[in-house]
């Protein structure tokens, strides 16, 4: 498989990554800690100028028809430039809405979306951080006009400045996806304490909060898992983008660094380690586009691709970051150094959409199930 961007993908890298140099990057993100927006108003209305925001919706409702390699594409360098946004969680409940969503709510909500007038999040992890549908505990209760939804979900992305929240819940035992306005009654949303300096993470309590059937997505388990799988993809192209800029710093100040009259990076064990960093960053780049092709391709090996990618990504961007710090030495340890920025980073993109523990399990699992088919 061809993992080289093509010519038109490789304009849309480099016109995202000539943006964000511009305007994100660690400057900005310390100039935002202490603000309450989620993400720099002039950084989302310049990216919904040129069409980020609807990346992968259909034209027909004012997206570009794009797939979830050009979504990966922008993660990396998301991730490369610790933007702040809700870029990737309003992609995926794009993605999720016009999968699912009623012909009524696809036209009320994609185009919004698409312009970026509206910003959406997904609410699926409970408290205690489990990632995986067998740990609901959200119920939605059924009534004549719509259903009611009680529970507390955790670790969702900027759901501050959110118009929409995604929401997964147990109806009659199994797992269904639920838009809701933010600023319906029972909604509350706090914020919590991450050590992710670049995301804003919230705690969403939803007690009794009515949803209009219309805003029911159809599809089941099988559709939460490819939603779940999507998120997993641009997680881990996140922290691609993250581990490729902590290689490219990590290098240049090897051989800057002097110590007993040499460049650091003129020492066999700098050498080794820097060697180890960049087949990472290339195991990733590989694992990464690979889930994404075969996501956009329909492939039978889709949803364990997925998980493949998750879960190196995980391991390896956050040991990379640690060998990035022990090779700065000192100065790495400094806030005023950007390295501790992206560090945090790929430590929350480590937990996000589920470690590696349990992506790992679930390769297993499909591989014995294949192995074994039930007849």
């Amino acid at each position: 498989m061809d993992f080289e961007p093509s010519e038109e993908q490789g304009m849309l890298r480099d016109v995202i990554r000539a943006t964000l140099r511009g305007h994100a990057g660690p400057d900005r993100v310390r100039d935002l800690l202490n603000a309450d927006e989620d993400v720099d108003p002039g950084l989302w209305q310049l990216a919904a100028d040129l069409g980020w925001t609807g990346l992968a919706l259909p034209e027909e409702y004012e997206g570009t028809g794009q797939g979830l390699t050009e979504l990966a594409l922008a993660a990396e360098e998301l991730g490369r430039a610790v933007a702040r946004g809700p870029f990737l969680t309003s992609a995926l409940v794009g993605l999720a809405v016009s999968r699912g969503g009623s012909a009524e709510l696809r036209a009320e909500v994609l185009p919004a979306i698409a312009a970026g007038a509206a910003r959406a999040t997904w609410a699926f992890a409970e408290p205690g951080g489990q990632w995986s549908t067998r740990h609901l505990l959200t119920k939605a209760t059924p009534r004549q006009d719509g259903f009611l939804l009680h529970g507390t979900k955790s670790t969702v992305q900027d759901a501050g400045s959110a118009r929409w929240l995604l929401v997964t819940a147990l109806l009659d035992g199994e797992p269904a996806n639920f838009l809701v306005d933010r600023h319906a009654n029972g909604v509350i949303v706090r914020r919590q304490q991450s050590m992710d300096l670049t995301r804003n993470l919230y705690k969403v309590s939803l007690d009794r909060v009515h949803v209009p059937v219309g805003h029911r997505l159809d599809g089941g388990p099988p559709d939460v898992s490819a939603l779940r799988d999507a998120g997993a993809v641009l997680t881990a192209a996140d922290a691609l983008g993250a581990a490729e800029w902590l290689l490219n710093a990590t290098l240049d100040y090897a051989k800057v660094r002097v110590q007993f009259g040499r460049p650091i990076g003129s020492f066999q064990a700098i050498k080794h380690k820097a060697a180890d960093m960049r087949m990472a960053v290339q195991g990733m780049r590989a694992a990464v586009y690979y889930a994404a092709m075969a996501a956009d391709a329909g492939a039978p090996d889709a949803g364990r691709a997925a998980s493949i990618a998750k879960a190196f990504a995980s391991e390896k961007a956050s040991e990379l970051a640690g060998e990035a710090l022990q090779i700065h030495g000192g100065i790495g340890f400094t806030w005023e150094h950007d390295l501790h920025l992206y560090l945090r980073r790929v430590k929350a993109d480590e937990v996000l959409y589920g470690d590696a523990a349990p992506h790992y399990e679930r390769v297993c699992r499909l591989l014995l199930a294949a192995r074994h088919p039930v007849t």
